[in-house]
């Protein structure tokens, strides 16, 4: 059993601990996660595997990874690809437990076999416009179809033709024969096949007919034995519908139990607008790092330890409520702070000559790797008379408490010399293009042997040894933190911040990041969390920038 004491007790765990206490199933917890291969998951979808994978192993249970794939207009192989690769990358394993629905298909069709016989299914020939019409309304009851009362045999016969592909898509439609006057609108004779003819990614050209999200969803659950089939509140109105089909051909019943969906401030979540988003190119694919994706949030350089204590943090509820971006971005820094190996990269290049250094001498620096984990080591940083720092590290003019670079003024290298500018060079136009400064030899590590300090620290990398980097900042990717609300008369494509990215070149960064692998975990200093993406080939290297080094969640926190 568990230790109660370590995570909180939510009414998902409430209810499964009164399940072990009563014995129900034998004791036994058995969840899944049952993924559309229509798209790539999201943040959102990474609370429900947290929960249901998480739930498992806490009560030494099991959690199966299933693909909904019952409409293969929309799904692909990329998909079911991505989404196994993405609940690996978050650390869950399902040992040898991976089905798909279309597993199912030969159960599913007896199924309907079995309710047709019962007088409980019939064949419908209504277009989709007059199903739609005969549907009514919240207030309003529907209307039976014409084609409601038709003899058992009749609808064996039309739903085997519709099997065999002798019907035209729309021809016909399988509905359950339940209540048009029911005031759950998903039980006014829902659909359970419809006639699809497109190849499916598992099961090739065999079906001509597919069965409804609805009609399947809740027999995989039964089939797989599951005990806590978890799910979004958008679910609870389809309960009964699944209850129904359930009961009625006499099948192992799962209980259902809903849960608030994640919301994010400055996100969308629905699959058809991510998708949108990615055939419409206002992002570069599915994995752009701006996009909420588990793809995307791992190019941005996301850890897995990070959304798994997301997830952890923001619990589970039964009321819907939007989650600040911000705390994501917490439990990011919280966790890069303690594995991101600190390096120095100048974004906006400024030369610096330093005029009483050595031409030709070269020195190795000792710097920290992360001052939060001594078992990270040291590394060695050259240095040399020619440097570059920050644009923003120098002006002419400065403001008080400018404690940077400025004609006369002293500051401190980060692990390298206190140097003194002496002046500026500009070029035709009046642009600062080169400081020159001298070095006090008596400060080597950044430190000053008779004790005087200074208050500005500047970091830096030697322009002899120094690579060139393409970084990529991003930014939120929309303007507004409801993006789901758009202005009448707008499509939500018009709160996208045109902003969302800015792509420096010509960035300058230490020669130890460049045989740093792919995906490694890096704080610039000064700069932020960054990390090196997949674009870096020889001779470019390629830096996302994953989240600026500001808390404002943090702070928010500790005022209150």
């Amino acid at each position: 059993m568990p230790d109660e004491e370590k995570k909180p007790v939510h009414f998902i765990k409430s209810i499964i601990l009164e399940d072990i206490a009563n014995n129900k199933n034998d004791a036994r917890v058995h969840t899944r996660f049952p993924p559309e291969p229509n798209g790539y998951l999201h943040i959102g979808h990474a609370k429900s595997i947290c929960l249901n994978f998480g739930l498992a192993q806490e009560f030494n249970g099991k959690c199966n990874l299933r693909f909904d794939d019952t409409n293969p207009s929309k799904e692909d192989q990329e998909y079911v690809d991505s989404i196994i690769e993405d609940v690996k990358w978050l650390g869950f394993d399902w040992e040898d437990r991976l089905f798909f629905a279309s597993d199912y298909f030969q159960q599913f069709y007896e199924y309907a076999i079995q309710l047709i016989k019962a007088g409980l299914a019939y064949v419908d020939s209504l277009n989709a416009d007059e199903i739609r019409q005969h549907r009514g309304t919240l207030t309003e009851p529907g209307k039976e179809s014409p084609y409601r009362n038709r003899s058992v045999e009749e609808n064996l016969d039309l739903f085997e033709r519709m099997k065999n592909g002798e019907f035209e898509e729309g021809a016909h439609l399988l509905r359950a024969k339940i209540d048009m006057a029911s005031p759950n609108i998903n039980m006014r004779d829902p659909a359970m096949y419809r006639i699809v003819k497109a190849s499916h990614h598992r099961t090739g050209n065999k079906w001509c007919i597919y069965p409804m999200y609805d009609f399947a969803h809740g027999y995989e659950d039964s089939i797989e034995g599951i005990t806590h089939s978890i799910c979004t509140l958008e679910f609870e109105d389809h309960r009964p519908l699944y209850d129904w089909f359930i009961e009625k051909v006499g099948a192992y019943h799962p209980q259902q139990i809903e849960f608030a969906r994640l919301n994010l401030t400055y996100t969308v979540m629905s699959k058809r607008k991510l998708k949108r988003l990615v055939e419409e190119k206002f992002v570069c694919g599915w994995d752009d790092p701006r996009m909420p994706t588990i793809a995307g949030l791992r190019r941005r350089g996301y850890t897995p330890e990070s959304i798994r204590n997301f997830c952890e943090m923001i619990g589970v509820g039964k009321s819907e409520s939007t989650i600040d971006i911000a705390m994501l971005e917490h439990c990011l820094r919280e966790d890069l702070n303690k594995r991101a190996l600190r390096v120095m990269a100048v974004l906006r290049p400024l030369k610096v000559t330093i005029t009483n250094y050595p031409e030709g001498q070269v020195e190795m620096m000792e710097a920290v790797n992360n001052p939060e984990d001594e078992s990270a080591g040291t590394r060695q940083i050259p240095f040399s008379r020619v440097i570059y720092i920050e644009q923003d590290d120098f002006m002419e003019n400065p403001p008080k408490n400018f404690f940077r670079l400025s004609p006369g003024s002293e500051i401190r290298l980060k692990h390298g010399y206190y140097i003194t500018c002496t002046s500026a060079v500009k070029d035709s136009d009046g642009n600062v293009v080169e400081l020159l400064c001298t070095y006090d030899p008596e400060t080597r590590g950044g430190w000053s042997e008779d004790g005087r300090k200074v208050k500005g620290t500047s970091h830096w990398v030697s322009a002899q040894h120094a690579i060139d980097a393409e970084v990529r900042l991003y930014d939120h990717l929309f303007t507004t933190p409801t993006p789901d609300v758009a202005p009448e008369g707008k499509d939500f494509t018009a709160l996208l911040n045109p902003d969302s990215l800015e792509v420096l070149t010509g960035c300058k960064v230490e020669p130890v990041l460049a045989d740093l692998p792919v995906g490694a975990y890096l704080q610039f200093l000064r700069q932020g969390y960054f990390t090196k993406d997949r674009d870096s080939v020889a001779g470019k290297l390629v830096f996302n920038r994953t989240v600026s080094l500001k808390d404002t969640w943090a702070k928010v926190q500790n005022k209150g």
